[in-house]
């Protein structure tokens, strides 16, 4: 393959167009640029030092900071979303664009890429809220303009964003809230010793401030921990609750995950954490969701991991739901590592008129890697707006 053809590879490959399709006016115009363009695709951007996702971000980067290269940005803009990088990430490029390259450029880009994003049907981003509690401040991200309340809890290590593949769809017909545990995102470095008890309380106090009396909640792993002990304390504060891939009591390697972080950090938490929460092919793939939650482990605070964890080691609600009557979904993973399909059923069975579902081909963190299931599950239980 000469290198020509591997440059036309490679473009068709990025672009999802061959080059005499997309560059059909510029080869009848110069066929010296033409080839030219095929002579780059073909020598650095073959290479494989960077993926094409990196080589996409870099681009639209580049040509973002350049300023005055808007139909180029859009194309590569486009790119970027073939090649994997999500809104939230082109998003962030420009802002990034704001502190580095100025503020006229990372607005002129933001505006290219809000063009391309429409056009690809991408929604608008969720808007955004801060929100005082008790003893420290977090954000509110919405979905939905009308229709039921639904509250969403995200796992440990994790954040709000974590829901962002599944809250479009359920806001076609509701209000959906996400938002970050404390600890966690826009709620780090919040106070590290603490309660199951007080994390409830920290769902009060948003829902609070969102003005609702009663909500659907849903929550994920340490968020279905969050969302058991609320319903124990404060029952009349929920509408329905959905348990996905949790437990009604602590694990031994609670501790030990809080003590790792301590002594070896951060980085030794990514192989342990990743490999429990999604299957070997979904680490394979490297998709938005396992790159997402890498960084989020990454980045934490391992006194706040650990304060989460020994918060997690004090949960207290088995068999506390018995009472409960709002309707209860548990909704475990085929491949859930963590909390298996035995556990789940065995806390259905312990909340008497929950329904038990299981999702096949899914791990942990279902939200990430089959969001798809998820929403359908979640879409179908929760009420709807008519």
């Amino acid at each position: 393959m000469d290198r020509q053809e591997r440059g036309r590879r490679e473009y068709t490959a990025m672009m999802g167009s061959t080059p005499e399709e997309a560059l059909a006016g510029l080869r009848k115009q110069s066929p010296e640029l033409f080839d030219g363009i095929l002579e780059g695709f073909g020598g650095p951007i073959a290479r494989t030092e960077l993926s094409r996702t990196a080589r996409e971000l870099a681009t639209v980067t580049m040509l973002a900071a350049l300023g005055g290269a808007e139909p180029q940005l859009a194309v590569h803009t486009a790119a970027a979303l073939r090649n994997d990088v999500t809104p939230a990430e082109l998003r962030a490029l420009a802002e990034h664009v704001s502190l580095y390259a100025g503020m006229p450029r990372a607005l002129n880009a933001l505006r290219v890429i809000d063009e391309v994003l429409t056009a690809a049907g991408t929604p608008a981003p969720a808007v955004l809220q801060r929100v005082r509690l008790a003893d420290h401040e977090t954000v509110v991200a919405r979905r939905g303009e009308s229709g039921p309340p639904v509250v969403l809890l995200h796992a440990l290590g994790l954040g709000w964003r974590m829901w962002e593949p599944v809250m479009e769809r359920l806001a076609a017909t509701r209000r959906v809230y996400a938002y970050d545990l404390r600890g966690h995102g826009a709620a780090a470095g919040a106070p590290t010793s603490f309660t199951m008890d007080d994390i409830a309380a920290d769902l009060f106090g948003v829902l609070d401030a969102l003005g609702l009396e009663q909500a659907h909640v849903v929550g994920l792993s340490y968020g279905g921990g969050i969302a058991q002990t609320a319903a124990v304390a404060r029952p009349g504060r929920f509408a329905s609750l959905a348990l996905l891939g949790t437990t009604d009591h602590p694990f031994e390697a609670f501790e030990g995950r809080a003590r790792s972080a301590e002594e070896e950090g951060m980085a030794a938490q990514i192989v342990p954490s990743l490999t429990r929460w999604f299957t070997p092919a979904g680490l394979a793939v490297n998709g938005p969701g396992v790159r997402y939650a890498r960084e989020l482990v990454l980045r934490a605070d391992p006194a706040d991991w650990a304060a989460a964890w020994r918060a997690f080691k004090g949960l207290d609600v088995q068999g506390r739901l018995a009472g409960f009557e709002p309707p209860t979904l548990v909704l475990a993973g085929e491949l859930d590592a963590s909390c298996t399909p035995q556990i789940m059923r065995d806390l259905a069975g312990r909340v008497p008129g929950a329904t038990y579902q299981e999702l096949p081909g899914t791990p942990h963190m279902m939200s990430l890697e089959r969001p798809d299931l998820v929403a359908a599950a979640l879409d179908a239980f929760l009420p709807a707006a008519s």
